[in-house]
């Protein structure tokens, strides 16, 4: 048999330790491993010498603003971005899209919209808002699910006009519809109430100091938001999952559930685990301002412990950039008036290998589970991504775990060219990124992946992460 491509000299995690091998990809599958090549013939060689060869990476929690918002972000860059990060596969939000996804006619729209520029694969949240409650909408839940959906996203703080937050008690309902059909329902955990009351308050006091936007919005807004999600997923038998989670407080209420047998779980993101408010909303002031707030470093070095313990289950990066000139940095813009969100997919691997692997906060065997096995597993596309199993997409991160380099905003994909990493010296550097057998990005060369090769995946079955603690 004649294979499409081999990737030789692939070093791949085997528990914490790596084993050598050689990949033969069929078909866009992995179709075997190999000691030896010689006499196997393939149209592709692609040598992975020297590098660790991961199973391709995901991120899971992506604003790619496309359509509608493309003066920020659109799918051919945030895919770029992707490539260039190491990241196979993204899973991109339904509220940042003109109309914003929330039915099925809302979610081919934005395929149709999509497909022609993506290099990386794509996987979907499903929408849902308040105004679909008190519509009586709620029919959209299951809709959206029989299309392949992998979740359902909440916001309990306002988000853009055409993406309605949810009430306590329409939340409830949500919960108890999203239950049904077996899916996680996303939950961005601050409590409003407290928000806008503070938020009111500082503005009256006439702080416009970086820090006053972290401050207003406080641990306890997402203490008390992740209190109350917990006792709905009890009532109902939700599967609730906090979206980029901030807080160490909320580590260690999800891991409380969790011991208590409920479906809880957690993501981070790279900036809760290595920024915090007094240093850095200080230095960049609205171009770390993001919502949830960076925090604090106790809150960092408890994120890390929760993604160790498995209180906190893996990373994404809630990738979600404005426009400088006219959203973050124009004329008298200040501190509350600037957009909250910044840039991320392209950063999140190799944050993850320097500040976490090459450190020894994580595992080898952790670093697989958080930036590809269980983002898969909890979002319904394992084993087909995530795994480096035979009949698994041939997708592969390759990483370079000696390379020293530093993060520089202006050689960023992203359409706005801002980062608060910019800078920032890492130790681990993706050299190559390979999606169903085909390198779309390689360090000599660039991107070299083509608008469109990229497909749209649906959700391939209902699964769940196991409640995993290890103390």
């Amino acid at each position: 048999m004649r294979y499409d491509c081999i990737v030789k000299n692939a070093r791949i995690p085997q528990g914490d330790d790596t084993v050598l091998t050689n990949i033969l990809v069929k078909d866009e599958k992995i179709a075997g491993f190999v000691d030896n090549i010689e006499g196997i013939e393939a149209d592709t060689i692609i040598d992975a010498e020297g590098h660790l060869t991961l199973p391709g990476c995901i991120d899971s929690h992506t604003h790619y603003m496309d359509p509608g918002f493309t003066h920020r972000e659109n799918f051919l860059t945030g895919t770029k971005g992707a490539a260039v990060g190491g990241v196979t596969t993204i899973i991109d939000m339904p509220c940042c899209s003109v109309p914003s996804v929330r039915g099925v006619a809302e979610l081919y729209n934005k395929i149709n919209a999509i497909k022609d520029k993506a290099i990386v694969d794509y996987a979907m949240w499903g929408g849902v808002t308040g105004e679909d409650v008190r519509n009586k909408k709620l029919n959209i839940i299951e809709e959206q699910a029989a299309e392949g959906v992998v979740a359902f996203k909440i916001y309990m703080t306002p988000s853009v006009p055409s993406y309605p937050r949810v009430t306590d008690p329409e939340m409830l309902e949500i919960f108890k519809e999203v239950a049904k059909t077996g899916l996680p329902v996303g939950v961005h955990a601050e409590n409003f109430a407290i928000c806008d009351y503070m938020v009111k308050k500082f503005q009256e006091e006439g702080r416009m100091d970086g820090p006053a936007w972290a401050e207003a919005r406080m641990e306890l807004a997402e203490k008390v938001a992740i209190q109350l999600c917990i006792s709905y997923a009890e009532e109902t038998g939700a599967r609730f999952h906090v979206v980029h989670m901030s807080t160490g407080i909320g580590a260690k209420l999800v891991k409380e559930a969790k011991m208590k047998g409920l479906d809880v779980t957690a993501e981070t993101c790279p900036h809760y685990l290595t920024l915090n408010y007094q240093e850095h909303m200080t230095k960049y002031k609205q171009f770390v301002k993001i919502a949830p707030p960076i925090r604090t470093k106790k809150d960092n070095e408890e994120l890390w412990k929760g993604l160790q313990d498995g209180s906190v289950d893996f990373i994404a990066t809630d990738h979600a950039p404005y426009e400088i000139a006219t959203e973050k940095d124009a004329p008298g813009m200040n501190i509350w008036t600037a957009f909250p969100g910044i840039p991320g997919t392209e950063t999140m691997v190799p944050i993850m290998v320097s500040e976490g692997y090459n450190k020894g906060r994580i595992s080898l065997s952790r670093l697989v589970e958080i930036l590809s096995t269980n983002p898969a597993k909890h979002y319904g596309l394992y084993p087909k991504k995530g795994a480096l199993m035979i009949g698994s997409d041939a997708d592969f991160t390759i990483i370079d775990l000696n390379k020293e380099w530093i993060i520089k905003k202006e050689e960023i994909q992203c359409l706005n060219k801002y980062t608060p990493f910019d800078g920032m010296k890492l130790k681990g550097k993706v050299v190559k990124t390979i999606v169903r057998g085909r390198l779309v990005y390689d360090e000599e060369k660039g991107i070299v992946g083509e608008p469109g090769y990229g497909k749209w995946i649906k959700r391939q079955s209902i699964q769940k992460l196991d409640r995993v603690l290890k103390f």
